[in-house]
């Protein structure tokens, strides 16, 4: 039994096979209809999403499996101090597969030691978000045809933004790859991060404050939001939320071929004007999302459709 907590859980062969079977799904849904019937997916969502618990949900029913699980922790029994360990557990008597996200760190590590069925990592706190990185190793690959050789800048808050840091720890296999990491000072991505991953991996980078001054330089922009839940204090929060707002005008300042990516939800970053740009890939994105988890999906439960 497998499970996924990091994406580096996935050999770079066996993500290109993922991949590969993301886009046959893409290509042909009707094949994979029928798929995971009499299967069922359990959700444990104990802090709010909209993409991540849905798009789960949605890979599910795509391939005619059924889907039971909670969205909050209120509505959980761990309102009663039940532990995860033990909610696991009891969710291995109903489920074949589960998605879990929660606030604390390790916490789906923790699951997937005491689980009986196959456990996805959806996040855990600000560590990792590997069904958000396997979603975006597909977007680019499909935009860009390939994912090395090319120069990333990652915007906003690089700190806690977990799907930052798993996409990094991803794409730092791919040889060719340079980071341009934009970011206020408070918000720099950890110092583990840049030196037992990129120092450590040779991966050349560079850190800037201004998000103009990477623009032109950039094969794809990787835009996050300024995290609320992950402030101690609202005036800190308020000081950063609109440090950087990505408009037409600063799009001008970009190649024809710069792709903006951003794991939503967006609150200023972007502004609406950009949607209509053809290099606004982040609603694409989304949709791959259903597509990679499905992929997932059959490859964990190690069902095979001819």
């Amino acid at each position: 039994m497998r499970h996924l907590m990091s994406p580096l859980d996935f050999s770079v062969e066996e993500l290109d096979q993922l991949m590969d079977l993301a886009g046959d799904i893409e290509k042909n849904p009707a094949k994979y209809a029928h798929a995971c019937e009499g299967k069922k997916l359990a959700t444990l969502f104990y802090e709010p999403s909209t993409r991540t618990r849905l798009s789960h949900e949605a890979a599910m029913l795509n391939l005619g499996g059924s889907v039971l699980g909670f969205s909050t922790a209120d509505s959980s029994s761990a309102t009663k101090g039940e532990s995860v360990s033990d909610t696991i557990r009891m969710i291995s008597c109903y489920a074949d597969i589960c998605a879990m996200r929660h606030p604390k760190e390790g916490a789906s590590m923790v699951a997937c030691q005491h689980s009986d069925i196959p456990v996805i990592n959806a996040g855990d706190g600000g560590h990792q978000h590997p069904t958000q990185t396997l979603t975006d190793l597909l977007t680019i690959r499909s935009l860009k045809g390939h994912l090395d050789h090319m120069t990333i800048g990652l915007c906003g808050d690089l700190k806690f933004g977990r799907t930052v840091h798993s996409l990094i720890h991803a794409l730092v296999r791919y040889p060719g790859v340079k980071f341009i990491l934009i970011s206020p000072e408070e918000l720099r991505l950890p110092s583990y991060i840049r030196s037992d991953v990129l120092d450590r991996k040779n991966v050349p980078y560079e850190e800037v404050v201004r998000l103009e001054d990477a623009l032109p330089d950039l094969d794809l922009l990787y835009m996050t939001r300024v995290q609320k839940e992950r402030f101690f204090n609202e005036e800190d929060y308020v000081r950063m939320k609109d440090f950087y707002i990505l408009d037409a005008k600063k799009m001008e300042l970009a190649p024809e071929d710069m792709y903006v990516l951003h794991p939503l939800p967006r609150v200023n970053e972007i502004s609406v004007e950009v949607d209509d740009d053809p290099r606004a890939a982040y609603f694409k994105q989304a949709k791959y999302g259903v597509y990679i988890r499905m992929a997932l999906i059959l490859t964990l439960l190690e069902i095979k459709v001819d």
